[in-house]
């Protein structure tokens, strides 16, 4: 049986649609079978990330709706054999789906794929309480801000309150050059605000916006510094499921 991991943040721009997409693309380049679910309707961004736009005929919408099955909305992500793509929809239409929507369509995925991840909306309105649905793992990506820090605590309550407990951490963005000149909080200052489980750390780099801006995930490129990064924060997500099922 395969895990659900919805991925939050508290504000927009801290890099959560890009984790998202290097995150399953390393897991399904370590050879499991990987879905990746956007969630954020209205404001889709994930088919960019995947060079998937121009491939889109169905979205979850459409599934959650009766209008496809879920094999017609999947779309295969030909760069990166076992990873898979289900699109947002164009309009934001969140009052036709519910968490219960979203834990059956896990259920269905979880029975062929190893891995479900969600790329949820930013913030804490319905939409991402509705991204949790079904899920084992939440994953909070925060960038060394203090409103980013201040409101991922406040993601972390809304999550647990869905029945979460599964939460870790990622903090993207770390620019060593503003940290050493005291114009972002130092990391020392970061895990004391989070005060949870911080699964890895992706540092400010512009070859992240380059590939983004591409469709290619940056983890492609094999042997750099983020695609190793990538590669420590896929294993330690899989023993914190793992440590869970166990318990």
């Amino acid at each position: 049986m395969g895990k659900a991991i919805v991925v939050a943040s508290g504000k927009g721009g801290t890099g959560k649609t890009m984790f998202t997409a290097n995150l399953g693309t390393t897991l399904a380049r370590q050879g499991h079978k990987v879905v990746l679910i956007d969630l954020d309707n209205g404001l889709r961004n994930l088919d960019l990330y995947l060079g998937m736009e121009n491939n889109i005929v169905y979205d979850v919408n459409d599934v959650l709706t009766g209008m496809c099955r879920i094999r017609q909305a999947l779309i295969k992500v030909k760069s990166c054999p076992g990873l898979y793509f289900m699109a947002a929809s164009p309009q934001k239409s969140d009052g036709e789906i519910t968490p219960l929507h979203i834990k059956v369509l896990c259920e269905k995925l979880k029975k062929k794929y190893d891995y479900i991840i969600i790329d949820s909306p930013a913030g804490i309105d319905d939409g991402m309480v509705i991204a949790t649905g079904g899920c084992d793992m939440a994953v909070i990506v925060v960038t060394p801000e203090y409103a980013s820090l201040r409101n991922a605590d406040t993601v972390r309550r809304t999550i647990e309150a869905q029945g979460v407990k599964n939460i870790a951490y990622v903090v993207n963005r770390i620019d060593l050059k503003l940290i050493e000149t005291g114009k972002a909080p130092t990391f020392d200052e970061v895990v004391r605000d989070i005060r949870d489980k911080i699964v890895g750390i992706i540092q400010e780099d512009e070859n992240i916006h380059v590939s983004t801006n591409l469709g290619i995930p940056i983890v492609s490129v094999e042997e750099t510094y983020i695609s190793r990064s990538f590669m420590a924060m896929a294993l330690r997500i899989k023993r914190m499921l793992s440590d869970e099922q166990r318990d």
